[in-house]
């Protein structure tokens, strides 16, 4: 079972300036389906309630600098609550007392990255928190719509554990060349794709990718890679698999303003039922 899970929401969010540079894009709200109709959740709110929901009760947020909103938000502010029942808007802050007690019932601790050094540095940022243990990896402005997808990656009795979804374009990806359920190579944004398999920010990993990370050099964009640290496991010889996405699963992407335009609408087509 995996308790533990390692959320990275570093990033400066340079594509959606000029709004991320004091909001933090993981902040952007996407609608959800809530116990008395439709809401609007902040994303990062959205896939740490979907990962409590899993079972996690462990959680290392790695945040950079200008991202205090954040912690702001995951603390409970019962003095609000009360405020709000006693306007008598009890089923609006239901909603927020069921977050509330969600993050009271977790551990978690917050990690700094003082400078934004790519996705790998980020979660090589988390090793304390995760010391020998399995452990998920996810990033904080990507949410999959899906019942089971978590269920399917953690059965994997692998070293790692990639999700990948086929794409028209992998380019902008990192991408996977798979044979049946192994995982053969991966390459961070190739110019010339080795597949149609772009691999999506959720893993889970054993604390062997710690010990990659910490030799690793830049890779793309002078950056450590996650990317770069996985295909050195493969090179290991270790067990990397996979789980793809299926077409009723749907990825809500907010990293640019066109993929948080898809977010917003498809969120939205899904609450509404």
């Amino acid at each position: 079972m995996i308790r533990k899970a390692v959320i990275t929401a570093a990033g400066l969010g340079t594509r959606l300036l000029p709004m991320s540079k004091e909001l933090p894009k993981e902040m952007l709200p996407i609608y959800v389906r809530g116990q008395n109709g439709i809401v609007l959740k902040p994303l990062l709110q959205a896939v740490f309630e979907q990962l409590y929901c899993f079972g996690i009760r462990e959680f290392c947020f790695v945040v950079g600098r200008g991202k205090r909103a954040i912690e702001d938000h995951f603390t409970p502010d019962w003095s609000f609550i009360k405020r709000m029942n006693e306007k008598g808007k009890e089923r609006i802050a239901s909603e927020l007392s069921n977050f509330y007690r969600m993050v009271e019932k977790s551990n978690i601790m917050w990690v700094n990255q003082p400078e934004p050094m790519g996705f790998g540095h980020a979660v090589l940022m988390a090793r304390p928190f995760v010391k020998n243990e399995r452990f998920l990896v996810c990033a904080g402005d990507t949410y999959i719509i899906s019942n089971d997808f978590l269920k399917r990656m953690a059965e994997k009795n692998s070293d790692a554990v990639l999700l990948l979804q086929r794409v028209e374009d992998p380019r902008q990806y990192g991408v996977a060349l798979v044979e049946e359920s192994r995982v053969l190579k991966v390459v961070e944004k190739p110019e010339k794709p080795i597949s149609n398999l772009a691999i999506m920010p959720f893993y889970v990993f054993n604390q062997e990718i710690m010990d990659i990370l910490e030799t690793l050099e830049p890779g793309v964009g002078g950056e450590i890679q996650l990317t770069d640290g996985i295909q050195k496991l493969i090179e290991r010889g270790r067990k990397v698999e996979f789980v793809l996405l299926r077409d009723d699963e749907i990825r809500l992407d907010i990293g640019t303003p066109e993929t948080y335009w898809d977010a917003i609408k498809s969120s939205y087509e899904v609450a509404r039922g």
